[in-house]
């Protein structure tokens, strides 16, 4: 039986982890390369970092700290944020990356999906969808959150997974860093529509909420930031917890 993964995630905006609520009113969370080794020790499955003024500084991501991190960990590391050629992905892999997470730049040319697939791997490649719900309708948005792109997200994530993604990290914004679970019909929806492995992200508030989504979302995985960062609920604990809830996780 495949196991369910819990994913920590690092929102980096210069050089510190941060975390707000649905992409605002951002606050310190600590530092990366502690917060990396941390979970790392704590059994977390993977980890994931997002440079996420990247974008929207039309900068290359942070290769000096993604090194650091990398250097602490001993699981699958995947790094978004600013990736737009496939020398920004040689970098980021050279840099101690195993996977990578496009975005805006796979919105702007889907074809670059395809490009990284053959180059590295469908293996290697992570396509983050962040959806919001507006009139009762998921729509994918693109530039951290900021600009609708008119793609429908279940629409989106089939195609990017025809192009070549091997995995799908699916946030709602609606949801995100609210604290009141995650968006459990958008991500079944999409867990139905495509056979590639979905991460869900937005809206972990207690281990349940972790329950909720491997069970009546279809997730493959969880990512979370503020339940872990600020403390609020342990990784031994919460993998405790779910095997005896009955989900298959690694403990």
């Amino acid at each position: 039986m495949v196991k369910k993964r819990l994913i920590p995630c690092l929102d980096v905006r210069d050089g510190r982890t941060v975390k707000g609520i649905q992409f605002e009113g951002l606050r310190d969370a600590g530092d990366p390369v502690s917060l990396a080794a941390r979970y790392a020790q704590e059994g977390a499955d993977e980890l994931v970092f997002l440079d996420i003024t990247a974008t929207n500084q039309r900068r290359q991501p942070l290769t000096d700290l993604v090194r650091d991190v990398a250097r602490v960990l001993d699981i699958p590391f995947t790094v978004g944020g600013g990736i737009s050629t496939v020398a920004d992905v040689e970098a980021l892999l050279m840099s101690g990356a195993d996977k990578v997470s496009i975005n805006s730049a796979a919105l702007a040319r889907p074809a670059f999906i395809s490009e990284l697939a053959r180059r590295f791997g469908s293996q290697c490649v992570v396509v983050a969808v962040d959806a919001r719900l507006v009139d009762r309708e998921w729509q994918v948005m693109t530039r951290a959150g900021t600009v609708a792109t008119g793609w429908q997200a279940v629409h989106w994530c089939r195609e990017a997974a025809e192009l070549g993604a091997g995995e799908l990290l699916l946030t709602s914004m609606s949801h995100d860093g609210t604290k009141a679970g995650f968006a459990l019909e958008l991500t079944r929806a999409v867990s139905e529509a495509v056979p590639v492995p979905v991460i869900a992200s937005g809206g972990a508030g207690q281990p349940a909420d972790f329950t909720a989504v491997f069970r009546a979302g279809g997730a493959d995985a969880a990512l979370a930031a503020s339940i872990f960062h600020f403390n609020e609920t342990a990784l031994p604990a919460l993998k405790q917890y779910l095997h005896a809830e009955g989900i298959a996780i690694r403990l």
